[in-house]
């Protein structure tokens, strides 16, 4: 079995030497050794999400012109960098390629509906938004799903960015940092989302694959709350980062795993309890929306891409029964 396969693209400049063992295949054996094999399992779900993530990471772009190598920033993708969540977007393209259905998108829809007027996330949105991430690819081959990922984000995505936060990042790259999205979507989204920008490179929810086809199991779940933290502590680790130089930038509570573990914690279009944390630790705030009652309406967030995704796999699981019983 090959696992961490479902990789995007080959980097402009790769982080490790002709020759030099590949850091997915060391981190496969690592996790899955015989010798090892008690170790994993011992570990929480968001350790292995985070330390598959790390491993499957790539380097999108060329070291900077004025090298900083121990400092590097981390960005959330869903309306800290991006108006909205990236898998609602990423949705809607597979539904305007008949993947499946307007009934489908509509319940999806219906589900960020329900995430609004409740107002919060808990775990069963996580746990659902982990089944459509795996009903997103199950059984589609690597680089069909990569394919649509590219035509997806320049059809629906690139018009999406916050300039502002596009602007913060760059401010890192021009000081001769790396800049990494760390993002619940997949990593294969998250890659190339990365590369259209010119950033370093991403961390993203990594699903296993056999053969270059997605087998429907993730390596280890969604890269969220802890499992982000997990991810950029692994990745940090393989690339020499300081963290206590480094800077994280986010918009939702979810991650204050993340923005804590870093020297210099930034929110961007922050919900309410990020906000008050801010305030309470003297965070900077940015807050790039405008047109803001609009916005919030129309456009799903970081912390509702549970329901989204819950929506999505709901409508698929009926889906399915329907035929079925044809």
């Amino acid at each position: 079995m090959s696992l961490l396969r479902g990789r995007l693209q080959e980097p402009g400049a790769a982080s490790i030497e002709p020759g030099a063992e590949d850091p997915v295949d060391y981190a496969y054996q690592a996790l899955w050794a015989p010798g090892a094999w008690m170790k994993p399992l011992r570990k929480d779900r968001a350790a292995l999400a985070g330390e598959a993530s790390a491993a499957a990471a790539k380097v999108e772009s060329a070291p900077p012109p004025i090298p900083d190598p121990a400092a590097g920033a981390f960005f959330d993708v869903d309306n800290t960098l991006m108006r909205g969540a990236s898998i609602y977007y990423f949705a809607r393209g597979l539904a305007a390629r008949k993947m499946f259905g307007p009934m489908d998108l509509a319940r999806m829809a219906w589900g960020q509906a329900c995430y609004r007027m409740r107002g919060a996330e808990n775990a069963d949105h996580i746990d659902a938004a982990r089944e459509a991430a795996l009903a997103f690819v199950a059984g589609h081959r690597v680089s069909d799903i990569v394919s649509l990922c590219e035509e997806i984000y320049d059809d629906t995505m690139a018009d999406r960015i916050w300039e502002g936060t596009r602007e913060l990042a760059q401010r890192h790259l021009e000081a001769g940092q790396r800049v990494w999205l760390v993002t619940a979507s997949p990593v294969e989204l998250a890659g190339i989302i990365a590369s259209r920008l010119g950033l370093t490179g991403a961390l993203g929810t990594v699903a296993e694959s056999v053969d270059g086809v997605y087998t429907g199991r993730l390596i280890g779940g969604l890269l969220h709350g802890d499992a982000k933290a997990a991810a950029v502590e692994a990745l940090a680790a393989r690339e020499g980062l300081d963290l206590a130089r480094c800077s994280a930038y986010s918009d939702s509570a979810n991650d204050l795993p993340m923005l804590r573990l870093v020297g210099h914690p930034t929110v961007v279009n922050p919900d309410a309890e990020l906000r008050a944390e801010a305030r309470a630790n003297h965070w900077p705030v940015h807050d790039f929306r405008s047109g803001r009652k609009a916005t919030l309406i129309a456009l799903p967030t970081a912390a509702g891409a549970g329901a989204v995704a819950g929506g999505i796999v709901a409508g698929l699981a009926l889906r399915r029964r329907h035929a079925a019983g044809r």
